[in-house]
């Protein structure tokens, strides 16, 4: 490793295969476990959390301190060792002779932290069918050269934190998106521009129906993107299919009747937790007294309906740490705890959490106080369709106004003024940018926004 590479490195940050340092410490032996453990990393010894280099012992005695520690975990693991600019660079490889632990516990690399499991959750997790695996083998439909373009590898970059100066290739490489020089299933997710072309349940189902049972349906949709479209697209497609309340005090403001957090909580959990060796896709039902949530794959092996909200296991620890990167997932376990908590704070009852082999459903009952009990027909869908439509161009207008007036304004102050979430106002630009309507003058750092006028 040059000091180029390390410093390359390093401007990615802390996530799913990269670990800082300040020094060696007692639980030195349990992160060389993680990483061995789930899909390899690198742990560099010297680098704060900031990632500032404050440098390292880099002797051969140090490092072959490293090397005994590696030696004496349950069973020996072979690290590389190397000394770059005062940093000690360990890479630690997927390990094939896993589950390995360090002082009799087992842990698991999830996001940027580590988690203790049992070796039976341990065994269970990694030799059930090898789904643990999955998000990490490469993707044979997928063609790099043909599937890749830049303008979306930049979308995704600038969502996942990655510094526009790093060579493409070189960072996909480090994220471990790219395996024996193609694309790996999750990278195909995130960055594919048709989701069923590379992996065929990658959809996503919304369906609308007329009272409580599927007898008829009033609206359907499928989204067939990359992850954060669909991801955005069905959360749009729950806020415009939902009721929303105005409250009046100093000013208007609106607020849904199932809690915006609450739902993209579970649809995000959806998507990371899904199983994508099934066949059938991720299917989201709003019923006139309920919403409905479902993905396939049911609980990981070694995971019981009582430890959610407390603990998880990830099935795709690859996506998962990507999705991390891009702020739409938290604190592995924590999930359906927010969720629980937001329903909570809005006097609303938990959602209904059920699971068995094959799916995993969350359902939010809808509350109704005060309003009709009969079930909506066709007529009142077809005025709510409207109102959100009207909804939708008051948002457009306010977001050209907001570019016209400044043209440099950020993605964080725009969605202030708009009023509307990031990932909203991200979904939104994105729109406007398909249509022709705006484009971008210059690079996202010192650029500005054209309002293309008619």
């Amino acid at each position: 490793m040059t000091k180029e590479e390390l410093r390359e490195l390093i401007s990615l940050g802390e996530g799913q295969t990269l670990e800082f340092k300040r020094s060696t410490s007692d639980d030195f032996g349990r992160e060389m476990v993680a990483f061995a453990n789930s899909l390899g990393g690198t742990l560099l010894i010297g680098v704060d959390d900031k990632g500032v280099i404050i440098g390292a012992d880099t002797s051969n005695r140090a490092k072959a301190q490293i090397q005994n520690t590696a030696r004496n975990l349950e069973p020996p693991l072979h690290v590389e060792v190397e000394a770059v600019d005062n940093v000690i660079a360990i890479t630690i490889p997927e390990s094939d002779d896993r589950p390995h632990a360090s002082g009799g516990r087992f842990y698991l690399r999830e996001g940027a932290t580590c988690q203790q499991m049992t070796r039976s959750q341990i065994r269970d997790f990694f030799f059930k069918e090898g789904l643990i695996h999955f998000d990490a083998m490469p993707n044979a439909a997928f063609n790099i050269s043909r599937d890749l373009a830049k303008n979306r590898y930049r979308e995704f970059a600038r969502s996942a934190n990655i510094p526009l100066k790093l060579d493409m290739f070189d960072a996909l490489t480090n994220l471990k998106l790219t395996a024996e020089k193609r694309m790996t299933n999750a990278g195909a997710l995130l960055l594919g521009r048709e989701g069923s072309r590379y992996l065929i349940s990658a959809t996503i189902t919304c369906a609308l129906f007329q009272g409580k049972t599927k007898t008829k349906i009033l609206d359907q949709k499928i989204f067939d993107g990359d992850i954060y479209s669909n991801f955005n697209n069905a959360l749009l497609y729950l806020q415009s299919h939902l009721n929303t309340e105005y409250i009046i005090k100093i000013k208007r403001t609106e607020k849904l009747e199932l809690p915006e957090d609450a739902l993209r909580e579970a649809l995000i959990n959806a998507i990371a937790h899904r199983d994508y060796r099934s066949t059938a896709n991720i299917q989201i039902y709003i019923f006139y007294d309920r919403v409905e949530i479902h993905n396939p794959g049911g609980l990981v092996a070694g995971m019981k309906l009582s430890d959610l909200g407390h603990r998880s296991v990830p099935r795709n620890p690859l996506l998962f740490g990507v999705l991390y990167r891009m702020d739409l997932v938290e604190n592995v376990g924590s999930g359906l705890k927010r969720i629980r908590d937001t329903m909570k704070e809005n006097g609303l009852a938990e959602p209904v959490i059920e699971a068995d082999e094959h799916w995993f459903t969350v359902t939010f009952h809808r509350e109704r106080a005060g309003r009709p009990t009969s079930s909506p027909d066709v007529e009142e869908s077809a005025a709510r369709e409207k109102t959100t439509e009207k909804t939708t161009e008051k948002t457009t207008e306010k977001i050209l106004s907001s570019l016209r007036n400044r043209p440099e304004i950020s993605m964080k102050e725009l969605a202030e003024a708009v009023g509307i979430t990031l990932h909203g106002i991200d979904w939104q630009i994105r729109k406007l940018r398909k249509t022709g309507r705006i484009r971008r003058v210059g690079p996202d750092k010192g650029g500005h926004w054209e309002v293309m006028e008619n």
